[in-house]
């Protein structure tokens, strides 16, 4: 049997990018970090989140039928460690609202999702999203590695 901890820390080696998974039912608005994320498909335009199974999040995936993914950028740590449940205080967060859905303003990439598919996997619930519409912006990505926050370095230009 493969030890948890190992296992962490070997997916841990692989560096991600940082998201927030957003999503409304009725006036309530619900945010997560995830760095479980990908593109799937370009014919149909797909993207992938896996959520834990125990967290509140699903229950907003799938009574509204949709949801944002926002791409963080380099200068979110504090909203990421904030949608993850690393900083205990009460915020009044001002989302940006795209197509209807609420996005997290700044983020180099807003995704607004319908569900496409969900499947269960072990712990957690994978859902496919059907991107209907994106913005892009410019700036470097927060990315997650190791277990810890990091930017991106451009080394050949800095040589």
């Amino acid at each position: 049997m493969l030890d948890d901890r190992l296992f962490r820390t070997a997916m841990g080696k692989f560096t991600t990018g940082v998201t927030i998974i957003t999503a409304q039912v009725g006036e309530d608005v619900r945010g997560m970090t995830a760095n479980a994320f990908m593109s799937v498909s370009l014919e149909p335009k797909l993207i992938l989140v896996s959520v834990d199974r125990k967290a509140t999040m699903n229950s907003y995936i799938e009574g509204s039928g949709e949801f944002a993914v926002s791409i963080l950028n380099d200068q979110q740590q504090d909203m990421s460690a904030y949608f993850a449940g690393q900083i205990n205080d009460e915020r009044s967060i001002n989302f940006e609202w795209f197509q209807g859905v609420p996005t997290v303003q700044g983020a180099i990439v807003r995704l607004i999702c319908n569900v496409y598919t969900m499947t269960e996997a072990g712990d957690h619930i994978l859902y496919v999203g059907q991107v209907k519409d994106l913005q892009v912006e410019d700036g470097d990505p927060l990315v997650f590695y190791g277990g810890e926050y990091r930017q991106v370095i451009d080394r050949i230009k800095a040589e």
